[in-house]
C-alpha cells in the first residue's frame, strides 16, 4: 500500500454486542475476560493449496485508476479536504519473523464517496514483501489485497469478499465474519514471504501470494492497524464514512507474533499502539468513533 511515512490512518466501527462496554471517545481497554474473540486457527497447521478465487490483480482501466489513487492520496494526505488516518499496534523490527491475526469483514459496508478508500484491518510484518488488506472503495469494491513491497509497488492479488470467501475463509467473531491470515519468512537471506489464509473447509492455510526481495517500505516495524483515506463531507462536518460505516464493525484479534518458531501474542513490549495509545475521534473526523483497546495489544476493535 502507498503508506506511511507519516502514519496515518483511522479507525472506526460501530458494534452492537453486548460484552462490549459502552463508551464515550477515547481509547478504552476493557476489563479482563469482557471481550474475547473466538479461537484463531492453529498457526501450525498445515499449509495446503491456493487461496481459491484469488487472482494476479487485474490491470484495467479501473483497478489502475485506484491503485493510482491510492498513490495520489498519500502524496496529497496533508490537503485539509482529505485525511490519512490510522490506529493499532506496530511491533518492530527484530521482534518477529511471522505474523498473523483474524480480521473482520464487512460485505454489506459501501464507500459513498469515490475518492475515499477504507483498509481495514491491514497486515504488514518488518521487513516483509507483502501487505494484506481488506480493501473498501468504489473503484474496486470490496476485497481483499495482496500488496506488493518487494517490487514496483501496488497491488498484486485479489480476491473477492462474495459468498465463496464468506463461507470457505471466514468464522464468526463477536457476531460478523472474519478471516484469519499469516504473514512468515520462508527465506531470511533472500528475504522471501509467504502470505496465507486459513481455510475452514480444509483446516489449513492457503497460499495467497509469495514474493522475495528488498522491503521498499523502508519501515523499521510492522503493522496491524485501521487506515483510512476520508473526506470531509460538508454538510455534516464530518467525513463520509462517518455516516457510511454507522453500523459497521472493524476488528482485529488473536494479533500474533513468530519468533524463533513459536507463536505468542502480541505484547506491550513489542507491539505498541500507534500513533498514540489513546487517539482523539475528532482527529478522525468523526467524534462518535470508539477505539477499544480489546486486549493486551492484541486485539482491537473500532466502532460508534
Amino acid at each position: 500500500m502507498p503508506r506511511r511515512t507519516l502514519l496515518a490512518c483511522s479507525v472506526l466501527a460501530a458494534f452492537a454486542a453486548a460484552t462490549v462496554p459502552a463508551m464515550t471517545g477515547q481509547a478504552t481497554t476493557t476489563a479482563p475476560g469482557k471481550q474475547r474473540a473466538a479461537a484463531s486457527p492453529d498457526p501450525n497447521a498445515p499449509k495446503r493449496g491456493y487461496v481459491e478465487g484469488a487472482r494476479s490483480f487485474v490491470r484495467n482501466a479501473q483497478s489502475v485508476k485506484a491503485a493510482d489513487n491510492f498513490r495520489e492520496l498519500h502524496n496529497s494526505r496533508v490537503r485539509r479536504e482529505q485525511i490519512h488516518h490510522f490506529w493499532g499496534v506496530e511491533p518492530g523490527a527484530g521482534t518477529h519473523d511471522g505474523f498473523m491475526a483474524t480480521h473482520s469483514i464487512n460485505t454489506g459496508y459501501r464507500v459513498s464517496n469515490s475518492a475515499d478508500y477504507t483498509y481495514t484491518p491491514t497486515i504488514k510484518a518488518a521487513g516483509s514483501c507483502m501487505e494484506v488488506t481488506t480493501v473498501y472503495s468504489q473503484t474496486v469494491g470490496n476485497e481483499v489485497w495482496a500488496w506488493d513491497w518487494c517490487g514496483k509497488g501496488g497491488p498484486a492479488k485479489e480476491i473477492k469478499m462474495d459468498a465463496n470467501f464468506v463461507e470457505t475463509y471466514t468464522q464468526p467473531v463477536n457476531g460478523h465474519p472474519a478471516y484469519s491470515v499469516q504473514l512468515v519468512q520462508t527465506d531470511a537471506g533472500q528475504n522471501a514471504w509467504s502470505a496465507y489464509l486459513y481455510n475452514y473447509k480444509t483446516s489449513s492455510w492457503s497460499l495467497f501470494y509469495s514474493k522475495s526481495g528488498s522491503d521498499t517500505s523502508r519501515l523499521k516495524y510492522g503493522w496491524d492497524i485501521f487506515e483510512i483515506y476520508a473526506t470531509r463531507n460538508t454538510s455534516t462536518g464530518t467525513a463520509h464514512y462517518c455516516t457510511d460505516a454507522k453500523n459497521v464493525v472493524f476488528e482485529s484479534s488473536s494479533i500474533q507474533l513468530r519468533k524463533g518458531g513459536a507463536w505468542h501474542a502480541a505484547t506491550p513490549s513489542d507491539s505498541p499502539w500507534q500513533p498514540t495509545t489513546e487517539p482523539n475521534p475528532k482527529d478522525y473526523l468523526c467524534p462518535t468513533l470508539k477505539f477499544v483497546r480489546a486486549g493486551a495489544n492484541d486485539h482491537w476493535i473500532v466502532r460508534q
